[in-house]
């Protein structure tokens, strides 16, 4: 390969980011813009290359070829073919890898949308992920697509930030068992998995997009890189993408101890690190550490990306014209064409006879939303729906009058993330609708209970200080029997929603004018139950004990308003927990359970109090359980040993149900101050009435590691506290392992994941 054919394969091309030249046609307003990606506008105002001269000596990767207007699967398939043929058309033929967006299902027109991935940690369900994912990876395939820009792996750190929809939760272990179950599954199909983004991105100082953030590298190792390192070693991810913020200073996409060292020389890591759209052009623009594009792209190639995303801009003829200057070594395009080059290989794309056309040969006749799809989206949004307080009205067993209030009642764009092909692409084409049909919370309550016994009244907008609804909504609310209120947020980018990419908020308050909306509710006297479909967890202690009932939605999906109205009516029994602490108020950070004494506990040295309403793991269920009888294989291990924790779980109530069981260490003495619990393992049980099982957790002592004050980790020896219970807050199963031993270090072939055995009790 020529110099020039090297770096192509490092470069990619958007053939649709031109801002929707068809939809202005369609009547769309240029000036709402509706950014898909940061900057968008900007890069596509500069003036891009047409496919043909972009891929004359070949092309590393096409973007978006589904995900950027709506296409029906065989027009899509077309244009993939179309495109294809024009890559191929260069001397070696070489056909580009095709990616898309998938974090809700495959983002393209008509395609399943699944709830947001902060749904995905709520039902603490790795196996139902796995089958997700699979599907959507199915879906992709079939249509030619290679590689697929999920999951995210970033660990929530301030509830404030836009892009917490996007993320599985709080917890390191939860993310990692979470996120490599759906690598595992998307991988099953056929289609690369990307995790990003890696790494540090949610942790950005005030929870602004693209902060910077204010992290030691003990925080990054040991809350941050986990579920990196679980779905590379685990999973066997094949892809990463790095964030686009620094970490004390130093970009991730120019930061070689990050992509290299760590990634690829203690992980093991054989794929391909991709950079996040227009990344490398940031390192000049954005962050200030480069002198252009050319020097951009010299640092991160040099750092570890290998293949620039969405557009080449720091990967093109300037990075050509570096190498023939002796500025950049040859070496290091060699390293990166060669990485990509073999993933094309195992992809099949070099196998002789390979066409564009049998790689979408299934496309005119897939159903992107086929029965199977929507029966596992039900599913996911059923199990992730979570039970705040039952209260006085809930589950709803008997004919009332009730009065559906709220802006998230008829809006089913409310139950759907930012990355979902409705809100993402398809505000730029409002004639098309969401081009599925989904029913709202309304549909769903009059499915449930009956046309004939619902009201509805808006009352308000998710967003805006508009109040001329209240006087509707109070009494729609007055002349009820019961009052469910749905609030929340409604999706979108860039500022364009509460909740989403670029969409941050000031504090923890419901958006706009819903608080006093449920104020007013409150007021007439009408038992009010509340329920909240968010990307992010809100604060709600102004209802607490006030309220006839609390439920909490993440982002439910497609299925969410039969999901939801079915866990009121107690025809589903709620069995999710949540993946975020729920706040007492909208500010007091930190709010993550994840934090030192200092950091978690109430007492004079500050008038902050960070105890949440609801705890991280929490979520009520219309049965009851008893979690007892802890018993240990052993109270005193070495420090590279193993011991099995059980317990006993029961269902103690008149329903079957589902308990999440959770294991909790404590670490008391340490060389550096440590969290006051952490999640270490976790497993769904379902039990029929008055059944029961043992659940034995195996906890090899890496499971205890950390960084050290020499940031090498490390098991220490001393008393370990044992906790099993059914969240953070209710840990009624306690005892203590002492290691005993040397200071042992824990490398990269430490335990990463604890296994759990469940024995069914005999009836």
């Amino acid at each position: 390969m020529t110099l020039e054919e090297k770096v192509a394969q490092l470069g990619s091309r958007w053939v649709g980011n031109d801002m929707g030249d068809s939809a202005q046609e369609d009547g769309y307003d240029p000036e709402e813009q509706h950014n898909v990606a940061p900057m968008q506008d900007v890069f596509a105002a500069g003036g891009s290359v047409p496919l043909e001269a972009a891929a004359r000596h070949g092309l590393g990767h096409l973007t978006r070829v589904y995900g950027s207007v709506p296409l029906s699967p065989a027009e899509g398939a077309a244009e993939l073919v179309r495109q294809q043929r024009v890559v191929m058309a260069g001397r070696l033929g070489i056909p580009a890898l095709v990616h898309e967006e998938c974090l809700t299902g495959f983002t393209a027109f008509g395609a399943t949308v699944y709830p947001a991935a902060l749904a995905w940690g709520a039902t603490f369900d790795p196996d139902l992920i796995e089958r997700m994912s699979a599907a959507i990876g199915r879906d992709m395939a079939a249509l030619g697509v290679h590689q697929g820009l999920s999951p995210v792996l970033d660990v929530v750190r301030d509830y404030r930030w836009g892009r917490v929809e996007e993320t599985i939760g709080e917890d390191p272990y939860l993310v990692s068992m979470v996120g490599s179950a759906y690598v595992r599954g998307l991988q099953s199909a056929g289609v690369i998995a990307t995790l990003k983004h890696f790494a540090g991105y949610s942790a950005s100082r005030g929870a602004r997009n693209h902060g910077p953030v204010p992290m030691g590298r003990r925080e990054l190792i040991d809350l941050i890189l986990p579920p990196f390192e679980t779905a590379v070693r685990i999973g066997g991810a094949g892809s990463v993408m790095n964030s686009y913020s620094d970490v004390d200073g130093v970009p991730a996409g120019a930061d070689p101890w990050l992509l290299t060292e760590v990634l690829r020389d203690e992980w093991d890591f054989t794929g391909t690190v991709v950079s996040d759209y227009w990344a490398i052009p940031f390192l000049a623009t954005m962050h200030g550490i480069a002198g252009g594009n050319a020097d951009a792209g010299a640092q991160a190639l040099a750092a570890g990306i290998d293949v620039e995303l969405p557009d080449t801009i720091g990967y093109g003829a300037e990075l050509v014209a570096k190498v023939r200057r002796g500025e950049v070594p040859e070496e290091l395009v060699d390293r990166a064409a060669r990485r990509l080059l073999t993933q094309k290989a195992r992809l099949g794309l070099l196998d002789p006879g390979w066409t564009p056309e049998d790689s979408v040969l299934a496309a005119p006749v897939t159903d992107l939303n086929a029965p199977a799809n929507q029966a596992l989206a039900a599913e996911l949004a059923e199990r992730s729906i979570v039970l705040l307080d039952a209260g006085s009205a809930l589950p709803i067993t008997r004919p009332l009058r009730i009065a559906a209030i709220g802006p998230c009642a008829d809006d089913a764009r409310t139950f759907l993330g930012c990355y979902a092909f409705p809100n993402h692409v398809l505000p730029r084409y409002p004639q098309l609708g969401l081009g599925l049909d989904i029913p709202t919370a309304l549909d769903g309550l009059r499915a449930e209970f009956g046309a004939g016994e619902i009201t509805y009244a808006r009352g308000c907008e998710v967003s805006g200080d508009d109040r001329g609804g209240f006087a509707e909504a109070v009494e729609a609310a007055r002349g009820a029997d019961l009052a469910v209120a749905f609030v929340g947020d409604l999706a979108g980018l860039f500022g364009k929603g509460t909740s989403g990419e670029g969409c941050d908020a000031e504090d923890l308050r419901l958006p706009g004018v819903q608080p006093e909306l449920l104020a007013e509710l409150l007021a007439t006297g009408t038992p009010l139950v509340v329920v909240v479909v968010s990307g992010r967890p809100y604060a709600l202690g102004d209802l607490d004990g006030r309220v006839a009932g609390l439920v909490q939605a993440f982002m439910p999906g497609q299925a969410g308003g039969h999901a939801i109205a079915g866990v009121l009516s107690g025809r589903i029994q709620p069995t999710g927990k949540l993946p975020v602490q729920i706040p007492r108020h909208p500010g007091g950070q930190p709010g993550t359970y994840l934090q030192p004494i200092l950091g978690a506990t109430h007492s004079g040295v500050s008038n902050l109090d960070p105890t949440p309403l609801y705890p991280f793991g929490f979520g009520g269920s219309y049965t009851t359980f008893a979690v007892d009888e802890l018993r240990l294989s052993a109270e005193s291990v070495p420090t590279d040993g193993e011991f099995a924790v059980t317990v006993r779980v029961r269902n103690t109530g008149e329903r079957d149900g589902a308990e999440v069981v959770q294991l909790y260490l404590a670490d008391p003495v340490a060389q550096v101050t440590r969290p006051v619990r952490q999640l270490s393992g976790f497993h769904r049980v379902e039990l029929a009435a008055g059944a029961g099982a043992d659940v034995t957790f195996r906890v090899h002592t890496d499971r205890t590691a950390f960084a050290g004050r020499d940031l090498r980790r490390v098991v220490e020896p001393g008393d370990l506290r044992v906790l099993v219970g059914t969240s953070a807050g209710d840990l009624p199963c306690a005892a203590t392992v002492r290691l005993t031993g040397p200071v042992r270090p824990a490398g990269a072939d430490r335990r990463l994941v604890t296994p759990v055995e469940v024995r069914p009790l005999e009836s």
